[in-house]
């Protein structure tokens, strides 16, 4: 029996590096992704719901490329029907880990770091994901009305989505937002921080991703943290402060907190790096897609690693 508990880990383990190994996404189609979600004929502001469903409906096909198990969770504001698209992959496990990145944008601009970039994200993870054994059921979420004038009101879609999961008594284990992953830059003074004297610890270059959490977080997200940091798949940093730290909270993430739960955010660190944030120049042209793809691996590969 002993030996028997030795080989079935072992056969465990060679499953979990063959799945990390195996992930390698796909820039054409990330290009693709990239395209249809930010060159659209309307704004997908809130205010444009017929392109907002336009968005989500594309995004819902995508899904169902690679699962059945495709949910569309709408919920009314100011009488209009708005949708969260969710999917999900290992529905045999009980204990599940969302990730998230909402689709909307602020205004009127393409808004391809912010966040086309963390839905393509998704977008690609669904297809790495296809067929895999897991360890843990992972749901896929694409919010909707996480910009203003909905930002940190219970119409987000991340709130909607997290109060959910509550109101069920949803085994969640942990939560991770994808916001601005595209971004990058060699140059020197490339990179700002909230306070001036933290290049001195995390440089001046805004040519790596970073890791966001809490003091005081969980076993999910300092296992995944330092999983995907393993992959060695592109130059990473761990942040970690109070929440009243600004831009530390400045995505859906913050709902997973306000309902407990374990969550971390993936980012460029948005405004601090990248100045088209919520302009017209935020488009496609100013990405770094070799470098986003890198990001995608390394979050396939942290948590398909974990036990």
């Amino acid at each position: 029996m002993y030996k028997f508990k030795i080989l079935i880990g072992f056969l465990s383990f060679l499953i979990t590096v063959y799945n990390s190994a195996s992930a390698q996404s796909d820039t054409t189609l990330i290009r693709s992704h990239l395209k249809t979600l930010t060159k659209t004929p309307q704004f997908r502001n809130h205010s444009n719901i017929d392109q907002l469903n336009l968005t989500a409906d594309y995004i819902r096909t995508v899904f169902k490329k690679s699962t059945d198990s495709v949910l569309v969770q709408e919920y009314d504001v100011d009488q209009k029907t708005y949708k969260n698209i969710i999917c999900s992959f290992g529905t045999e496990n009980k204990k599940r880990i969302i990730v998230g990145a909402h689709y909307d944008v602020c205004g009127d601009q393409e808004g391809a770091d912010d966040n086309a970039s963390g839905v393509t994200g998704l977008l690609e993870l669904s297809r790495l994901l296809k067929g895999k054994k897991l360890n843990y059921r992972i749901d896929l979420v694409a919010y909707t009305l996480e910009e203003p004038p909905y930002f940190r009101t219970e119409f987000m879609g991340s709130y909607i989505h997290a109060k959910s999961l509550k109101e069920s008594n949803a085994e969640v284990f942990g939560m991770i937002s994808l916001e601005m992953i595209a971004y990058f830059k060699d140059d020197a003074k490339s990179q700002s921080y909230p306070l001036g004297i933290l290049s001195v610890k995390y440089g001046n270059k805004g040519n790596y991703i970073t890791l966001v959490k809490k003091f005081g977080s969980g076993e999910f997200v300092n296992q995944f943290s330092k999983n995907f940091k393993a992959t060695k798949s592109i130059l990473t940093k761990t942040f970690a402060s109070p929440p009243s730290l600004p831009g530390i909270d400045f995505s859906d993430h913050l709902n997973y907190w306000k309902f407990g739960y374990d969550a971390m955010m993936i980012t460029d660190t948005s405004f601090y790096r990248n100045k088209n944030y919520h302009q017209k120049t935020d488009t496609m042209e100013t990405l770094d897609i070799p470098r986003m793809a890198k990001v995608i691996d390394g979050v396939y590969s942290g948590l398909t690693s974990l036990k």
